[in-house]
């Protein structure tokens, strides 16, 4: 027994505005709004609704949720009962009017997998992919036939991991890929205004409500990116974040994209829970390495070290991981190494001395910060080795 009216007419009614049910039959329309409540009384990911619902249907397992003689195959009645614990307080048709109230007034639009503008690429999550997704801003942007990728990163990003995020952003969106994120501050923030600044598209996944900015100090990124782009959420109109929510946030940040990229990251980062979702849905993971002494750039160089992630230095790497022909101009074919800023620090480098990055930054004439993010590039790749004294080119025995 449920609280809700689950009728046709009801149905439309509670959706007008928000979803176009005119296409769609009855059952249908009865089905879209099932969605919608069970995004309001479940909690994302809940993998004991997304079984329910693949094996009865949105409608009737929102009909039977209540029912202590329920059982499906797959989850415990253990399961079920705790389950139907979670959802008991929720069970108020009152607050799944107000959200669609909110939705209908901020311009919300409601998908569900029937839906043309649905993105497929979230089921693969199985059975804890979204049910629904509350859409502002392009619905369009999601099932773009075009590769995107997530730009992920730390909340305390430095300068370094900022003007990497907003390059990698602009020049893959300013090309035609989406970039993904979660309108954090920090990396988050950095590659969605470097899209917007280019032109290109951009999508962020929030944790609670679309219509409510999170953080706040990003109301004005976020409206913009909604303008241009697309806010998505799976949880309803009047959510508030949660740290449960944005751990599951993750994972759709990281379905929604064909790469995940992870610019900074400290040891603790939870952009290195969006890298283990990428990892588990078989998508490309890719990793920006950054100064060895940098504790942002910990977690980075851990996926790397571990052999999880791909090395990124440039656009052209995430292109290669999405299996897309490189943009940039390809290295000399006839023995010549490119003159490119890594050789520039390898020129600056002695096999003898050790030298300090202010000291090869003086010799290559290049920006500290720049210098420092190479070093720690070469250095994961065996070519110098770090002492007390600095740096120096690694030598036969060292390289092993």
């Amino acid at each position: 027994m449920t609280p809700f009216d689950l009728s046709a007419a009801t149905a439309r009614r509670a959706l007008a505005g928000v979803s176009d049910t005119g296409g769609l039959d009855d059952a249908a329309a009865i089905d879209r709004y099932a969605r919608a409540i069970w995004s309001g009384v479940s909690e994302p990911g809940d993998g004991v609704v997304g079984t329910l619902v693949a094996t009865l249907g949105a409608t009737e397992s929102l009909a039977r949720a209540a029912d202590p003689t329920l059982r499906i195959e797959g989850v415990t009645a253990r399961e079920l009962e705790q389950a139907r614990r979670r959802w008991h307080p929720r069970l108020h048709a009152t607050a799944v009017s107000d959200s669609l109230s909110i939705a209908r007034v901020r311009g919300v639009r409601l998908l569900t997998p029937d839906d043309v503008h649905w993105p497929a690429q979230v089921d693969d999550l199985g059975r804890h992919a979204p049910l629904s997704l509350w859409v502002r801003g392009a619905v369009s942007v999601l099932p773009s036939p075009h590769p995107s990728v997530a730009i992920v990163g730390a909340r305390a990003s430095t300068g370094y991991g900022d003007h990497i995020a907003m390059e990698l952003a602009a020049e893959l969106s300013g090309g035609g890929i989406p970039v993904v994120s979660g309108a954090a501050y920090g990396i988050d923030g950095a590659a969605h205004r470097a899209a917007l600044r280019v032109g290109g598209r951009t999508v962020a996944l929030l944790a609670g409500g679309v219509e409510r900015a999170y953080p706040t100090g990003h109301t004005g990124l976020i409206d913009d990116i909604a303008r241009a782009g697309a806010v998505v959420s799976e949880v309803p109109c009047g959510s508030t974040p949660t740290k449960w929510r944005f751990l599951q946030r993750n994972r759709l940040i990281a379905a929604l994209s064909d790469a995940t990229i992870v610019v900074e990251a400290g040891w603790r980062s939870g952009s290195l829970n969006t890298a283990h979702h990428a990892l588990d849905l078989g998508r490309g993971l890719g990793a920006v390495p950054g100064p060895v002494t940098s504790p942002a750039s910990a977690g980075a160089h851990q996926l790397l070290r571990a052999g999880h992630a791909h090395c990124i230095t440039s656009a052209d790497d995430v292109r290669e991981l999405l299996g897309l022909s490189p943009t940039a101009t390809p290295p000399p074919t006839d023995g010549r190494l490119a003159t490119d800023a890594a050789m520039r620090v390898r020129d600056a480098l002695s096999t003898r001395s050790w030298r300090d990055a202010s000291d090869i930054a003086r010799r290559s004439g290049m920006a500290r910060i720049e210098v420092e993010a190479l070093l720690g590039m070469l250095h994961l790749g065996g070519e110098i080795e770090r002492g007390t004294g600095g740096w120096r080119r690694a030598t036969a025995a060292a390289r092993g």
